[in-house]
């Protein structure tokens, strides 16, 4: 509904946004500044020690700076407790003593309508409460104890009870007032297309009430007492009230338990959500019959940042899993993921909890598995990698999961979390490789059964840099070559050497081996040429001598002068295509950027005092100093 113009003004004026918050947090005093309205507390939408969640009452704004949740009273209202926006207004009228305005004619009788259909499901959730105590309903108690559920937890979670008769509850309804065509509506009868008398469409079975995140009872779900039902589990048809695409069962009370520190676990089914409830996961909840959706996913990253998934342990469960990843990949990112628990096979929470107790499932909970293990898992299970063929097959797929990630920093980290696991899956070749490598390392730049250096081979153009410096191939072959001689170095700069595009497709073809871990011909024709060349006959030598430390830093030394004397040269072809007649000011800033960039290039061990030199490490700009001297300008002993 439209609302008169300054209305939602006046009414932010009225209530400090501190006394809206203020009944879901404890304020940090230390922190917080009350005279001036400057609140800090832990944030209630996510788990945390610290007093990261900001309030400014001038501004009448909050902001999180842990989980970046930000909003005003109104979004607060809507996403601590699950309103629609009418229903924050309503609350915090109410609180400003202030009335709201009477809607359109239009939305009044939705909202009337609503609230029929509303008073139908309650007074349908009542009748199904008193059906549990009756003598037709001894069957469906006896189950229940088998499941471990007494009374206390029947009245907690409202189970009822729907007899197997076809217009029981339709009769009961109308008894009380309703009409038939409502009563169809909300969901508790269904219409024949013949035009009959509606019937009931619940019968025969186990009644959970499905309420939303007012605790409103919008729907239900019933389990089938006949083992040979044609649908074990049923639930309301879509409704004005109902959309099981878009709610979650337990979804309140679960909500306030997260409010309160508790984890969200997110199980398969309302038998389950009972179980951990009762064990004291009181944050749990669970999609309503269905695969989660879209729609649920967000719902669930409304109320925390990491729910979990806890899915049973068989093929069922695996397909959810697998469906799940796809869903999630394109939505995750910072303050949105997902952590799996994989149950023990043939068994659910609720078999869990009966068979080892609450310990055990708590045990699982802090062991969940984040969402790239799972795309790991089901990329690699059950193959075998023993061609290149087949590992860049893999390498593929993952980089087309990771490719629907939208944030960058987020589809960066999966990048590398993703390399690392590579490099373990295909460590044993490739430490092997090294260690081979490194012991052939003595014998590099040597002649013929070592007798002497090998001659000097023919520098390429882009070897010779200004002022005499080592060129980009000398520094490309550099860094590769003490790559292939110390594996352990690649993670450390992995980031550079992934920005590293050799033109030399034998070059290429080793800088792919050494970052995915693989093997191929043309990489390790690579390595023996560099092996063989004079220029860097020096370099295994320096780099032996080097602790870890030290070796990486040379190495990312190495790197970033590549990188900066490549960037340097295409700036400057870019700057010199634009000259048109006399220079301007923009273009001479330009080339004062490429003389400092190649300054920094040329002379790593020298101070700049412009930002190009900003965070640079002098313990690593003195050691690659330091080896560019040995490598390139002592001559090969004769």
């Amino acid at each position: 509904m439209s609302l008169p113009p300054g209305f939602l003004d006046e009414l932010r004026n009225r209530v400090p946004i501190s006394r809206v918050i203020g009944r879901k947090v404890v304020w940090d005093q230390r922190k917080s500044n009350q005279a001036r309205g400057d609140w800090w507390a832990p944030c209630p939408f996510h788990q945390e020690k610290s007093a990261s969640f900001h309030c400014d009452d001038q501004k009448g704004f909050y902001y999180c700076f842990g989980c970046h949740a930000k909003g005003d009273a109104l979004t607060f209202l809507r996403e601590i407790d699950g309103l629609d926006f009418m229903g924050a207004v309503k609350v915090l009228a109410a609180e400003a003593g202030m009335t709201v305005p009477e809607p359109d004619p239009a939305a009044r009788e939705r909202s009337d309508r609503r609230s029929r259909l509303l008073d139908v499901t309650e007074a349908a959730c009542r009748w199904f409460r008193l059906q549990l105590q009756t003598g037709a309903a001894a069957e469906a108690r006896e189950y229940l104890i088998r499941r471990g559920l007494d009374r206390d937890a029947e009245d907690r979670f409202e189970i009822g009870f729907a007899p197997d008769s076809r217009t029981a509850l339709t009769s009961a309804l109308r008894e009380k007032g309703f009409a038939e065509a409502l009563i169809v509506e909300a969901g508790m009868a269904a219409k024949p297309d013949n035009g009959g008398a509606a019937y009931d469409r619940f019968r025969g079975r186990i009644i959970f009430p499905i309420r939303d995140g007012q605790g409103r009872c919008i729907g239900f779900g019933g389990r089938a007492m006949d083992p040979n039902a044609r649908a074990k589990y049923l639930n309301s048809p879509e409704t004005p009230l109902f959309d099981k695409g878009r709610n979650l069962y337990h979804l309140a009370p679960a909500r306030t338990a997260v409010a309160r520190g508790q984890r969200l676990v997110v199980a398969e089914g309302y038998m389950d959500v009972i179980a951990l409830a009762r064990a004291g996961f009181e944050g749990a909840v669970a999609p309503l019959g269905t695969a989660v959706t879209e729609e649920q996913l967000r719902l669930m990253w409304r109320i925390s940042p990491e729910p979990i998934i806890a899915l049973d342990g068989d093929a069922a469960g695996q397909r959810a899993a697998q469906r799940l990843i796809d869903l999630a990949l394109p939505m995750t990112g910072p303050g949105q993921a997902l952590r799996f628990v994989m149950l023990p096979a043939g068994q659910d929470p609720d078999d869990l909890i009966r068979a080892a107790g609450p310990g055990a499932m708590g045990a699982l909970l802090d062991q969940a598995r984040p969402l790239v293990d799972l795309l790991w898992t089901r990329e690699t299970e059950g193959q075998i990698f023993d061609s290149p063929e087949r590992r860049a097959a893999l390498e593929r797929r993952l980089q087309d999961a990771i490719a629907r990630i939208p944030d960058e920093s987020t589809r960066r980290h999966y990048g590398d979390e993703l390399r690392a696991k590579r490099r373990d899956l295909f460590g044993t070749a490739w430490r092997d490789r090294g260690k081979t490598r490194g012991a052939s390392a003595k014998g590099a730049g040597k002649g013929p059964a070592g007798r002497g250096p090998a001659p000097r081979a023919p520098i390429p153009a882009s070897t010779a840099g200004a002022g005499g410096q080592p060129g980009e191939w000398l520094l490309e072959g550099a860094s590769l070559l003490i790559c292939a001689l110390r594996p352990d170095l690649v993670p450390l700069a992995e980031r550079n050497l992934e920005r590293l595009v050799p033109h030399d497709p034998d070059r290429a073809a080793l800088l792919h081996d050494l970052l995915a871990g693989s093997d191929s011909a043309a990489g390790r024709r690579a390595l023996e040429t560099l092996r063989a060349d004079a220029h860097l006959g020096l370099t295994p030598a320096v780099i032996e001598a080097q602790d870890d430390a030290a070796a990486a830093a040379i190495l990312t030394n190495l790197l970033d002068r590549l990188e900066a004397q490549r960037a340097a040269g295409a700036e400057l072809v870019r700057a010199e295509a634009e000259i048109q007649g006399e220079a301007d000011e923009g273009l001479t800033w330009r080339m004062q950027q490429i003389a400092r960039a190649r300054h920094r290039a040329e002379r790593p061990d020298m101070e700049d005092s412009g930002d190009l030199n900003e965070d640079r490490d002098a313990l690593s700009a003195q050691l690659a100093g330091w080896l560019s001297d040995q490598i390139w300008r002592k001559p090969p002993r004769r």
